[in-house]
């Protein structure tokens, strides 16, 4: 396992390395958004955890920029737990959003359910809904004909509801099935990211039914 930690603080690269070198990994150190884009254009990384303030560049941009030449799954390390900054965190095409102060054990957690994830689909699944087209094999998703871009994080839970279509999902479900591990934290990154999918899904949002004070499910 080699990660790559990037923040600001020395003492918080120094915690998460020693965590990442105690399971067997081998963790490389950033202090700004532009030295982590340079050490991935010259090194490749099973994972990165990224802060988001930092001088220079910030992890945002960081982020944009090494998506454009590699695709390695981000942690975002931040401060700032607002809404907005995970729902554009997730658009960029980060796997998950911690928010300080954090356990490190936890991160450790998450960084394995991110590397040990995916949906396992079978040769030539193809299904559709009406103009709903999902590929599974391909990742690929179109409304009405139009390919539509989503992360692989909102790829994940489409193809999760369709492979349980008419099951009734609790959220707590959804975290432990699609995230890998019993989440630590709140609960509503699994309505935030339905609420991204559903965006993208335009009118065949419709097939993602809300359970009031349980979870959602997926029903045509």
């Amino acid at each position: 396992m080699k990660v790559l930690i990037v923040d600001d603080e020395e003492m918080i690269r120094g915690v998460l390395k020693e965590y990442v070198e105690f399971e067997g990994g081998v963790a490389y150190e950033a202090c700004d958004g532009m030295q982590a884009v340079r050490l991935c254009k010259d090194n490749d990384f099973d994972i990165i955890l990224m802060d988001v303030m930092m001088p220079k560049l910030d992890g945002f941009s960081a982020v944009k920029e090494i998506k454009k030449i590699k695709n390695i799954p981000v942690i975002m390390l931040s401060a700032r737990g607002e809404e907005y900054d995970k729902l554009f965190g997730f658009e960029i095409g980060v796997d998950d959003y911690v928010t300080k102060p954090f356990s490190p054990k936890e991160v450790m957690a998450r960084i394995h359910a991110v590397l040990k994830r995916g949906v396992q689909a079978e040769t030539g699944d193809v299904v559709t809904y009406e103009g709903l087209k999902i590929d599974m094999i391909g990742r690929n998703v179109y409304v009405d004909g139009e390919k539509v871009e989503l992360t692989p994080k909102e790829y994940e839970i489409l193809f999760y509801f369709v492979k349980n279509k008419g099951v009734a999902l609790t959220r707590e479900k959804l975290l432990m099935d699609v995230w890998g591990f019993d989440f630590y934290g709140d609960d509503r990154t699994v309505d935030t990211h339905i609420k991204m999918l559903r965006s993208n899904l335009k009118q065949y949002r419709k097939f993602i039914v809300t359970l009031r004070g349980m979870g959602y499910k997926f029903e045509v």
